[in-house]
């Protein structure tokens, strides 16, 4: 199955407002035969052949999630191909995309409320582009999080990750000292966690479609929004 879903379904999943106004509603995987894995066995290892080859996990696993509110999510397993190395975020809206790898960048639609320098133009094909390096810098820093302007040159100081793991550290300190609701909740870490289990049901039954429970019993839209919590 798909068997380390929690480094991009996190973000995905906060974005989408996952029991917090949205719910996960069904998946579905496939993936493709294993081959490196395989032979790095039989090479590195000494396994036998047919030994090495009843390896289970696929070169390459996908898994598409869809939401009780008609939006999807597509995540990728593949860590022995030749592919070089990209973490495959990005978020696809109605008027706007950004991508973080493996080229980072943003673009508009034409009638989005931005300079229209700044937008590609979408009836020249050869157009589909990125805004420019100065829209994007100027873009990030107008919608720069307030965790990230806190805590951005610390973090790249401290490491781990280029500053992630001090960032997510300081953030269950933060909230534990202050009584204030941790950035993951135990619905977060089911939903996250389950897509393991199911996508290997989905991979086992020809890719066929694999309800996902709704952890929160029914809650799912009682609190609307994903939000950090902050002393006020």
């Amino acid at each position: 199955g798909d068997v380390y879903p929690t480094h991009g379904f996190g973000p995905a999943c906060q974005l989408l407002d996952i029991h917090r106004g949205d719910r996960l509603d069904y998946l579905v995987s496939m993936d493709t035969k294993p081959v490196n894995i395989p032979e790095y066995l039989i090479e590195k290892r000494g396994m036998e052949a047919d030994s090495a080859y009843d390896f289970r996990n696929g070169e390459h696993t996908m898994t598409m999630v869809r939401t009780e509110k008609e939006k999807t999510v597509l995540i990728r397993h593949d860590v022995s191909s030749p592919r070089p190395y990209s973490r495959c975020y990005e978020v696809t809206g109605t008027k706007g995309f950004a991508q973080k790898y493996p080229q980072e960048g943003y673009a508009f639609r034409s009638d989005s409320p931005l300079d229209a320098a700044a937008v590609p133009d979408h009836e020249n094909l050869s157009g589909h582009g990125f805004v420019s390096e100065e829209t994007k810098r100027a873009l990030m820093d107008t919608y720069k999080h307030p965790i990230h302007k806190e805590l951005e040159e610390l973090a790249k100081q401290v490491g781990g990750h280029g500053g992630m793991d001090f960032i997510m550290d300081y953030r269950l300190v933060y909230c534990l000292r202050n009584g204030l609701p941790l950035d993951m909740d135990v619905y977060d870490l089911a939903e996250w966690c389950c897509l393991v289990p199911l996508s290997e049901i989905s991979l086992d039954n020809g890719s066929a479609p694999v309800a996902i429970p709704d952890f929160t019993r029914g809650h799912w839209n009682d609190v609307q929004g994903y939000r950090h919590a902050f002393v006020e």
